[in-house]
């Protein structure tokens, strides 16, 4: 994973889930799995350097028209390439054209000599409008995922396959995004794909068994999550909006990790 010069140069593409949503705040800051990832490589390469490109509301051609360039510029030695619910989410979906985005992706960094990972989209923890509909498309796009990845030989963390990963405590309010416990379980399981040191498969441990919440409490749960992010997101979608617009990326540039 290390270059001629022998640095690992860690690059992440992707929208919101790698900007870190939810593992921090706006004001104080994202960390996210891509940022945790950098730090577990740093614990055993103190010369570890690291961008990430990510920006929310990103859809799959648009990382790739916006994210690529700049990533393959960085030459890395390792990145991350983790998109498509932006497109899950909207009325035209195909789950062959985003996957083709995808593999775009996948081959322009494996042609520069790149070690690549990626991720599918576990199952939903939470009940949502048009779960069914939701969880076809993203049954359609991790098969599609998957055959991108063989064909390139990317890594792939198949959340699909993993029950820790639709547990609901490892989700944020939004339901949306990943929470603290989320994005630290995300990165444990991306270092033991890339075989870090140290890294072990603990992350797949289920948490204790979850207790069915009250009728009232999922009420109530259910009410808040449609004020404070349904009826944002679908304003949105009626203005033709994103929750990226005006952003850059957090961190366009390699810089150390340890800064």
């Amino acid at each position: 994973m290390e270059n001629e010069e022998g640095q690992l140069r860690y690059v992440a593409l992707g929208d919101s889930q790698t900007e870190g949503l939810n593992d921090g705040d706006d004001r104080a800051g994202f960390r996210g799995w891509a940022d945790r990832l950098s730090e577990h490589m740093a614990e055993s390469d103190d010369t570890v350097v690291y961008a990430n490109l990510a920006v929310r509301g990103r859809k799959a051609a648009e990382v790739r028209a916006e994210q690529l360039p700049a990533a393959v510029a960085l030459r890395p030695t390792v990145a991350s390439v983790a998109a498509g619910v932006n497109d899950i989410l909207r009325p035209h979906f195909d789950a062959h054209t985003v996957a083709g985005e995808l593999g775009a992706m996948f081959g322009a960094l494996r042609a520069v000599d790149c070690t690549v990972i990626t991720m599918t989209f576990p199952r939903l923890a939470h009940p949502v409008p048009g779960r069914a509909i939701i969880a076809k498309r993203m049954t359609e796009l991790n098969a599609e995922i998957r055959m991108a990845a063989d064909e390139f030989g990317v890594i792939v963390i198949d959340l699909e396959k993993h029950d820790v990963a639709s547990d609901p405590r490892l989700w944020s309010w939004d339901r949306l995004h990943l929470n603290e416990t989320g994005h630290a379980r995300l990165a444990a399981a991306a270092a033991f794909a890339l075989g870090l040191p140290g890294a072990t498969d603990a992350w797949d441990r289920p948490l204790a068994p979850l207790g069915r919440p009250h009728l009232v409490s999922r009420v109530r749960g259910d009410l808040n999550w449609a004020g404070m992010f349904l009826a944002p997101w679908l304003t949105r979608r009626v203005r033709r909006r994103s929750s990226g617009d005006s952003r850059t990326a957090k961190r366009p540039q390699l810089l150390s990790v340890l800064e």
